[in-house]
């Protein structure tokens, strides 16, 4: 059994389950999980994890995200996609500058709240939103918070028939709705808008450049080279704080997961901290929730 990340380059048309599921088959092991759904029409990094690097999802979807697409003005569509019917279209009459595109672009960067589409996984009432769209039933969505690190154009419009689109890239954190972000741009300059192409370059610390393609994948577990693929699960905790444990701690109190005073390992632990003996991460400690000047692991891996 492996236990550490492989970076999955997705295509287009394919589901994040798909994935997984494909690597379960390849790999032979249950124990496959993803760090963040791409859609089945975007392509991109999926980050998948293996063995007791499945601990680590949930903090690896908090990471940043590194998006490369599309915006398309004068046309909405009912998914905020390329993929979904229009419903409605408005002519941009005129070209817009680069000025007016990059004033109204730079107005989405910092904290800011959005509605998610209706054609996304987002849950109400123990269903999810693309259920109730399928069905033709409107339901009120909740509101969701997002950070936007930057959001800028990075080609020069076109200006066709009344159309206008141009590239974008944006880097933003966990639970970023871009096509919705599409649509809001495009309310903010004036017309309808859609989401027309995407691509995630980078999430969970991983790059387009690390990624690995199903075939690649495929062709290294042939060649009896599949764990050249695997990062390690200590590459997943470079941004972490760090503490290398002595003997002691590590075998009397780190391994049996206890709960100690917050000073215990010769230092203040004021946020989750990687805690490593012989070279290898044991677990994540995080002040106690409940107790004060306590601390406790959040994760903990099994190294045996």
């Amino acid at each position: 059994m492996f236990h550490g990340m492989i970076p999955v380059w997705k295509a287009c048309g394919m589901t994040s389950h798909d994935v997984v599921f494909k690597l379960r088959k390849l790999l032979r092991m249950k124990k496959i999980g993803h760090t963040g759904t791409l859609d089945p029409q975007v392509d991109g990094v999926l980050v998948v994890c293996l063995g007791e690097a499945t601990k680590l999802v949930e903090l690896l979807m908090d990471g940043d995200k590194l998006y490369r697409g599309e915006i398309t003005l004068g046309i909405a569509t009912e998914t905020e996609d390329a993929h979904g019917a229009e419903i409605e279209r408005q002519f941009v009459s005129a070209p817009l500058s680069n000025a007016q595109i990059d004033q109204a672009m730079a107005m989405f960067q910092g904290e800011l709240t959005q509605i998610p589409p209706y054609y996304s996984a987002v849950k109400v009432n123990g269903k999810r939103l693309y259920e109730y769209a399928r069905q033709g039933l409107e339901v009120e969505r909740p509101i969701r918070q997002a950070r936007i690190d930057y959001f800028k154009r990075t080609s020069e419009p076109i200006y066709e028939n009344g159309i206008q689109r141009w590239s974008f890239e944006v880097q933003c954190g966990k639970g970023t709705y871009v096509r919705t972000l599409a649509v809001d741009l495009g309310a903010q300059l004036g017309y309808p808008s859609h989401m027309s192409q995407l691509t995630r370059y980078a999430t969970g610390g991983f790059t387009k450049e690390q990624a690995f393609t199903l075939q690649q994948l495929a062709d290294l577990q042939a060649q009896g080279d599949i764990a050249s693929a695997v990062y390690p699960i200590e590459s997943a905790l470079q941004d972490y704080p760090q503490h290398e444990l002595s003997e002691q701690a590590f075998r009397q109190v780190v391994r049996n997961g206890q709960v100690v005073a917050q000073d215990y390992f010769g230092f203040s632990l004021t946020e989750p901290t990687a805690l490593y003996y012989d070279g290898l991460i044991w677990a994540i400690y995080a002040p106690h929730p409940t107790k004060k000047d306590r601390i406790k692991p959040i994760r903990m891996f099994n190294r045996e």
